[in-house]
């Protein structure tokens, strides 16, 4: 095995080394795939406080919320994957028409072959760990590469991982963004990127070019519709909880809110204050639980818009203070903010929540529906009409009702974007399936040969039966 401070393999020769471990077949029988899942969920378990710290170093996570968002939620995708594993692999039996008896079909997953796996700094240990659960539990070999942008993360990932996973069958490969390119030359039998849009149309045109398989998990922003609520307090906790988690870089946080009404609106400003004041207390850069920016070029970019907006006429509600070269954005509520303005033109992906009022749900829904379609959309109401009404007419990778984020974190639900937002999906036997081959087999018995009834020559009874057998 490597040394722990083993050197990063080069691209060039990670991709023809994992190859040829493709073509052997090692990483395909079942007890190869649960030794390397047992493997990784130790490393977890032996390494959770450096894996902790390095969380802290990047992005001032602390260690409750590292472990919930970050490590737990691997862990969750090992033991679920673990338990399953065999119904996953069996084959799954399909009908056959009785016009085509005796015969019989099966669906087998087949693994695809060699995956890469490449990362995101906002969550660099559940980014990448997340989606190499499935591909190991497919009986694939697998090339990861971390995000560079949380480097302490990656550097512990880096050394890790071969320690505990089989290094003929995984290589991490990190470098930043020649690397990435690097191997994005390289065929693969899937891809799986998860970053911003801009990139994600790199990667899909790249892998175009050598007709590679892709899941992009991207983003875009995502909205949460308010109506008037019996418990103003719990919706405001939620919504606080899901847009200020990680400092608001979460590709599934609320990006911002429509109230509908002046009831849903006197409601937001005057609970979503209380509620951040109850998590983070009075100066939340002295909180523990507040986490930074990753970078102080995303800090600038979040004040110059807040303040943008603010000499439009918007209002700061709560927060506003910043510590640029700290990494540092107080969580932020901004009244009035307009649809153009701009806080409005792109994902925020920081702690800044706009407030934008309309007067009716039909025109909160048409406001999404004009706009593309986002990662995650999110209703807070009592009515069981407009609830209905928001699965049906919204389009997103998935929505949820009276609670946002917490639907990312769960293994039984396949986890994905739609347009804009993203391609595929993962998580539990999604993830499964997405780095699965789902290949159909067909047998049928040759001792009668019933096909005769569809041979040429076609005459006139053959061509009045064949339509009533189809």
């Amino acid at each position: 095995m490597p040394s722990a401070g083993a050197r990063p393999e080069e691209p060039d020769a990670a991709v023809e080394r994992l190859r040829a471990a493709a073509r052997s077949r090692a990483a395909h029988p079942r007890k190869v795939r649960i030794r390397q899942l047992k493997g990784l969920k130790r490393m977890l378990e032996e390494n959770e406080q450096r894996l902790l710290d390095a969380l802290a170093k990047d992005l001032h996570k602390s260690p409750t919320e590292a472990r919930l968002t970050e490590i737990g939620t691997v862990r969750a995708e090992i033991d679920h994957a673990v338990l399953h594993l065999t119904d996953w692999m069996d084959p799954r039996p399909a009908k056959v028409p009785l016009a085509l008896q005796p015969a019989s079909a099966h669906v087998r997953a087949r693994p695809k072959g060699m995956v890469l796996v490449i990362g995101a700094w906002n969550y660099p240990v559940q980014l990448l760990l997340g989606p190499l659960v499935p591909a190991l539990a497919a009986g694939n070999t697998v090339v990861v590469s971390p995000s560079e942008k949380a480097p302490a993360t990656a550097r512990a990932l880096q050394e890790l991982l071969p320690q505990y996973l089989d290094p003929a069958l995984i290589s991490v490969v990190s470098g930043g963004r020649d690397c990435v390119q690097a191997l994005l030359a390289h065929p693969w039998d899937h891809i799986l990127y998860t970053g911003g849009e801009r990139v994600g149309r790199i990667v899909y045109e790249a892998a175009a070019k050598t007709l590679s398989p892709v899941t992009l998990e991207l983003g875009g922003k995502s909205p949460t519709v308010v109506t008037p609520s019996r418990n103003a307090t719990a919706m405001a906790r939620r919504i606080a909880f899901g847009k200020f988690t990680n400092a608001g870089q979460t590709c599934v946080a609320p990006d911002y809110v429509l109230a509908v009404g002046e009831v849903a609106h006197r409601q937001l400003l005057e609970h979503l204050p209380t509620a951040i004041r109850e998590f983070y207390g009075e100066d939340p850069s002295a909180s523990a639980d507040y986490g930074r920016l990753v970078s102080a070029e995303h800090t600038r970019r979040l004040v110059d818009m807040l303040e943008e907006d603010v000499r439009a006429g918007a209002r700061v509600v709560v927060g506003g203070r910043a510590d640029v070269a700290g990494r540092y954005l107080e969580p932020t509520v901004v009244d009035g903010v307009r649809p153009e303005g701009a806080l409005m033109r792109e994902e925020l992906f920081g702690p800044v929540l706009p407030i934008l009022r309309v007067d009716t749900f039909q025109e909160a829904l048409d406001f999404i529906a004009d706009r593309p379609h986002p990662l995650a959309a999110y209703l807070f109401t009592d009515s069981l009409r407009y609830h209905r009404a928001f699965e049906d007419q919204v389009q997103a990778g998935a929505v949820s009702t009276d609670v946002t984020l917490i639907h990312a974190g769960m293994v039984t639900l396949p986890f994905g974007g739609v347009g804009p937002s993203g391609i595929g999906a993962y998580h539990g036997q999604a993830g499964f399936d997405t780095f699965s081959h789902l290949r159909p087999a067909l047998t049928k018995s040759d001792q009668v040969d019933t096909l005769k009834a569809v041979y040429p020559p076609h005459g006139w009874l053959k061509r009045k039966t064949i339509p009533r057998m189809l």
